[in-house]
């Protein structure tokens, strides 16, 4: 065998090919994830045309190791189970390719070509003829061949190795598109992971507890199609302590998703809590927030409100600013609805804004509401027919007035799960809820 057949990375110990125990092709080998695996239409179909268009009887897709060929495919060789399908290395012409750099190997008459009349399954075998192509990785690595096997010597025409050639490359074309599809999702769970873990990192884990205060809120990212690249979004929200008895809570949307907003939105929230004892009225606040952004030049403008607050005998009084946000609502003890806050100019986009200051009081069992405009611009998803109505600011009023008598946490869960019922789980848009109740006279 040797002594007519030159490899060029040499022979092992036991006289086969170098090549066949090079780890780089190994680890291309078992990167297919096909060792071991059962039959599949695409490769049956490709070898049964091979088989078909050469008249040979035999056809294969085979993966090789370092000590076996692997079937993916074997059409002619009656063979179920998968442990079945294979033979050691030595056994295989197929050792051939992968010492010959994945060269073509043709073989009109294996009992006579020198190079493998002495070959031990060309008797076995009942190999009269043989002709294979490599099966090659993305690096180029052979991993294995496809090949015909005629029982009787033949001459192969141009035209069976030219066929064999290109279903060679549709195999090996195959094999690419599966692994580039699986380090695709595998990226894309990577990314989902990491842009919920970054998303989670600009939210309050556990919101801060107010003494005689209830508190909830809720994130919801925005849904994403099969296949799409997962990005976090701008949504945040924050309560904390200021100063003395005051607190503050903050609720914010930065335009877009991305690295870009991921960034805007960490300065805008810590911006809030480094300044928030510095500034009492939160336009003041507000304005400071907007002139750090425009001194860093950040490239996402910001909406926010912003609330400061302290608990009073008779409640809750506070003061609450808009830039560029929705109204917050306030749910009076009786159930009805109204709008707070005074409109204003968004963040990062102006040097000179307009903000206002608007004083409010929580009495017991009133609760105030903030929250990002994916709560009142939900729609549900694009279907063939008339466009679906949106969840608009009069559902979320309406909505949230039908939560009459509810905690802070009940009332957010109500709200969520009403989008939910109007997208049917699809949501176009991120959406952040913060809820702040006066517990109820006993």
């Amino acid at each position: 065998m040797a002594a007519v057949t030159e490899f060029a990375g040499g022979l092992r110990a036991d006289g086969l090919p170098a090549a066949l125990s090079d780890p780089f092709r190994l680890t291309a080998v078992e990167a297919t994830g096909l060792l071991d695996t059962g039959p599949e239409d695409v490769f049956e179909d490709l070898a049964a045309l091979a088989a078909r268009i050469t008249g040979a009887g035999r056809a294969f897709v085979t993966l090789v190791d370092a000590d076996r060929s692997f079937w993916k495919s074997c059409i002619g060789v009656d063979l179920t189970d998968v442990t079945d399908r294979q033979n050691p290395v030595h056994e295989s012409f197929c050792y051939y390719l992968v010492g010959l750099a994945g060269e073509p190997f043709v073989v009109d008459d294996a009992a006579a070509d020198p190079r493998t009349r002495d070959h031990p399954s060309v008797a076995p075998m009942e190999i009269g003829a043989w002709a294979g192509y490599p099966l090659r990785g993305p690096g180029g690595e052979v991993l294995g061949s496809f090949c015909v096997i005629d029982d009787a010597p033949r001459t192969w025409s141009a035209s069976d190795l030219t066929t064999l050639a290109t279903l060679a490359r549709s195999v090996s074309a195959e094999i690419h598109l599966r692994q580039s599809l699986a380090a695709s999702q595998k990226a894309h769970r990577v990314s989902a992971d990491l842009a919920h873990a970054l998303q989670q990192g600009m939210l309050p884990p556990v919101l801060r507890p107010v003494p005689g205060l209830e508190t909830a809120a809720a994130y919801l990212p925005a849904s994403q199609s099969a296949g799409e690249h997962v990005e976090v979004g701008g949504d945040f929200y924050d309560l904390f302590r200021t100063r003395g008895a005051h607190y503050g809570a903050v609720l914010g949307d930065v335009c877009g998703k991305g690295v870009e907003a991921a960034q805007v939105t960490a300065m805008a929230r810590y911006t809030v809590r480094a300044d928030a004892d510095a500034h009492a009225s939160p336009a003041g606040l507000l304005r400071r927030l907007n002139t750090a952004m425009r001194e860093q030049k950040a490239e996402r403008f910001l909406t926010a409100v912003y609330t400061t607050f302290r608990l009073t005998p008779a409640g809750l009084a506070g003061r609450l600013a808009l830039a560029g946000h929705p109204p917050a609502l306030v749910r009076r003890a009786d159930g009805r609805v109204v709008q707070l806050g005074t409109p204003g100019s968004l963040l990062g986009v102006l040097d000179e804004l307009s903000l206002t200051d608007v004083r409010f009081r929580l009495a017991p069992g009133d609760l105030l509401l903030l929250y990002t405009d994916g709560a009142c611009e939900a729609r549900p998803p694009r279907v063939a027919g008339p466009a679906q109505p949106m969840f608009d600011d009069a559902d979320l009023a309406r909505t949230l007035a039908g939560t009459h008598g509810l905690d802070a946490g009940a009332t957010v869960d109500r709200l969520t799960a009403a989008l939910a019922a109007h997208h049917g789980g699809w949501a176009s848009d991120d959406t952040a809820f913060l809820a702040l109740r006066v517990p109820a006279c006993p």
